[in-house]
C-alpha cells in the first residue's frame, strides 16, 4: 500500500498554479465581462476588480505599469474585453486574472476616454463662457504652437503674412502627436504666458484620425490652454475633429488656416475703412466750414440789426420828445385858466383889460376862470368944492 503524500498549503497552491502557468491556453486569454468592485489604488496605481457575466465571478488585477496605458479610467457596471493571464496568487489561493490590456466593450477605448475627460472638466467649469477671453484687435505679436514640418505652420505664416503683415510671428515647435506630445504642447503654452511675448496663441495641428489628434484631448493641455492668460485660438484637425483643447480654448477654430484669419483683421479692408473714414471726414470738414460761415453770417447779421433797432430807438425817442415840446396836450398839462368880463364873456386878449378893471376868480364846469370888473374913474372935486 502506497504512502500517502501528505502536501503543505503552499505546496497545493504552488502546485495548482505551476498547471495553470504551464497551460499555454491560460497564458494569453480574451474575456468579456462586466466590471464590478472597482478599487483604483492612487498611492501604487494598481486596479483591482471583478469580471462577471449572469452566472459566474472572477477576480482580476491590473498593476500600475499597465494601467498607465489606458486611455478611460474603467468604472462599475462597464463592459469590458480584457487580455490577461490566469494564475493563482498563492497566498489566498485565489485564483485570477491578471490583465495586461483593456478596452470598452461596444465603444472605443479613445471616444470612452474622450467623453469621460470632457464630462469632469466641464463639470469643473473649465469649459464655462465667462472664462473666454476676447482676442486683440490688432496683436503686434502671434505665438504658434505646432509642428515646425507640418503643412498647417506653413499655411499659418502665409495667412497671417498676407493679412497682416505689421503682425510678428513666433513659433514654438514641438511635437503634434505620440509619447511626449502633449507635455511638449502644454509647456509651450505655458512659457508664452511666461515670457509675455504674444497677444494671441494659435494651438493646433493639420488633420489626422483620433489617435494622430490624441495629445490635443489630454488633460495637461487642456488645463494649459484654460488657464492661459493669453487668449488661445484651437486649431486642430478639419471642421469636423473636435477636441477636449477646443472646449477649453476662448476660441475653437474648424482649421489652422480659418485660425490665422481669426487672429488678425485683414489690412487691406482696414485701409478701405481708413480711406472711406478720411472722405467722410473731408466732407463733414467741408460742410462744417459752411455751418461756421453760416454762423457768423448769422452773427453779423443779428449784430447789425441789434445796432440798427438801437439806432432807430433813439432817433425816435428824439423826434418824440420834439413833438411833445409842441404838443397842445403838453401845455394843457401844465395847466390853463379862461378870463371872462363883466358881462361873462369870455376875454380872448390882454387889450380887453382895461387899466382898472379887477379879476374875480371862480370855478366854472370844474374849471378855473376870472371875471373883469370894470373900475370906472369918477370926478372928484377939489377939496371945498360942493358937488
Amino acid at each position: 500500500m502506497n504512502t500517502p503524500v501528505v502536501l503543505t498549503i503552499s505546496q497545493l497552491n504552488r502546485y495548482i498554479k505551476s498547471l495553470l502557468d504551464g497551460d499555454q491556453m491560460l497564458s494569453s486569454v480574451f474575456l468579456t465581462g462586466e466590471i464590478s468592485n472597482f478599487t483604483n489604488h492612487y498611492k501604487s496605481g494598481h486596479m483591482y476588480f471583478s469580471l462577471k457575466d449572469s452566472q459566474c465571478v472572477v477576480r482580476a488585477v491590473m498593476f500600475a505599469a499597465q494601467a498607465r496605458r489606458l486611455r478611460f479610467l474603467p468604472q462599475d457596471g462597464m463592459k469590458v474585453i480584457v487580455r490577461g493571464r490566469v494564475t493563482v496568487y498563492e497566498q489566498s489561493g485565489q485564483y485570477q486574472v491578471y490583465v495586461d490590456d483593456m478596452q470598452p466593450d461596444g465603444l472605443g477605448a479613445l471616444n470612452l476616454a474622450y467623453e469621460q475627460l470632457k464630462t469632469r472638466l466641464a463639470a469643473e467649469g473649465l469649459f464655462d463662457a465667462f472664462r473666454k477671453k476676447p482676442l486683440p484687435a490688432y496683436p503686434k505679436a502671434v505665438g504658434v504652437v505646432t509642428s515646425p514640418t507640418g503643412a498647417a505652420v506653413q499655411d499659418i505664416k502665409q495667412i497671417l503674412g498676407r493679412r497682416f503683415p505689421l503682425t510678428e510671428v513666433i513659433l514654438c515647435p514641438v511635437l503634434v502627436q505620440g509619447a511626449g506630445a502633449a507635455e511638449q504642447i502644454a509647456a509651450a503654452v505655458e512659457r508664452f504666458n511666461r515670457l509675455g511675448c504674444a497677444d494671441v496663441l494659435i494651438v493646433g495641428r493639420g488633420g489626422g484620425s483620433m489617435e494622430d489628434l490624441w495629445a490635443f484631448n489630454e488633460e495637461i493641455v487642456a488645463r494649459a490652454v484654460a488657464n492661459s492668460r493669453i487668449p488661445v485660438i484651437s486649431a486642430v484637425g478639419h471642421e469636423t475633429d473636435f477636441t477636449i483643447c477646443d472646449f477649453a480654448a476662448d476660441l475653437r477654430a474648424p482649421t489652422p488656416s480659418a485660425a490665422a484669419e481669426l487672429a488678425v483683421p485683414d489690412i487691406r479692408e482696414l485701409m478701405a475703412y481708413v480711406s472711406g473714414s478720411m472722405l467722410r471726414m473731408k466732407k463733414s470738414l467741408g460742410i462744417e466750414m459752411h455751418r461756421m460761415q453760416i454762423d457768423r453770417l448769422v452773427d453779423r447779421m443779428s449784430g447789425k440789426m441789434k445796432r440798427d433797432l438801437e439806432t432807430g430807438r433813439m432817433r425816435l425817442a428824439e423826434r418824440s420828445a420834439s413833438l411833445q415840446a409842441f404838443s397842445p396836450l403838453r401845455v394843457l398839462a401844465r395847466g390853463y385858466s379862461v378870463a371872462l368880463d363883466a358881462n361873462g364873456e369870455t376875454v380872448r386878449s390882454a387889450a380887453q383889460v382895461r387899466q382898472g378893471d379887477s379879476l374875480n376868480l371862480i370855478v366854472q364846469d370844474g374849471r378855473l376862470a376870472c371875471t373883469v370888473n370894470e373900475v370906472r374913474e369918477e370926478q372928484i372935486g377939489q377939496e371945498g368944492d360942493t358937488p
